[in-house]
């Protein structure tokens, strides 16, 4: 297994009869879902099966909204970020591959990462939609809005590991030739 989560989109959700067609890859990261994953599925976010794995271990979101939220606590970050040339060049790439496959839904594909924890995956995605994504959805929304500054400092401190990803058309997972 490759432990990675990976980020589509398409303009349908996939079904326990089949996926979407088309689905566009965004993004995949190593070892751990990052907080800019999250945060782009955090609108209108329910647990739909998994395109990989069958079964319920996929999260889908509204598109626009959270690719707004994303780019929103992107600027902000951005007002005091170190590396700030790096950074600039993260937040370019980001909103590059946004624009360019935009679609109705983000679709988080989780199970890898999920599989890597003792709690079953399924109560895993019930746990990270129920409670995790709408909390750092929270926090983020507040640290926008100026009301939040610790949990900013800290996502900002740690920006490499929340918002620096593969962002590619293909990912480990595409769908496109099948």
């Amino acid at each position: 297994m490759a432990n990675r989560s990976h980020l589509f989109a398409a303009n349908t959700l996939p079904t326990e009869d089949g996926r979407p067609d088309p689905v566009v890859g965004i993004s995949e990261h190593n070892w751990s879902i990052p907080l800019a994953h999250l945060l782009l599925v955090s609108f209108d976010t329910r647990v739909v099966p998994s395109m990989i794995w069958g079964r319920r271990t996929a999260v889908a979101g509204d598109y626009d909204r959270g690719a707004a939220l994303l780019l929103e606590l992107l600027r902000v970050v951005g007002e005091e970020v170190a590396e700030e040339q790096d950074f600039e060049s993260v937040v370019a790439m980001t909103k590059a591959q946004l624009d360019r496959q935009r679609a109705k839904y983000f679709l988080l594909e989780a199970g890898e990462i999920l599989d890597l924890d003792d709690e079953p995956a399924e109560a895993a995605i019930d746990r990270l939609v129920g409670q995790h994504i709408p909390s750092l959805a929270a926090h983020a929304e507040a640290a926008i809005a100026g009301e939040n500054a610790e949990w900013l400092a800290v996502a900002r401190g740690r920006w490499r590991e929340n918002f620096y990803s593969f962002y590619n058309d293909t990912l480990f997972y595409s769908f496109e030739s099948e």
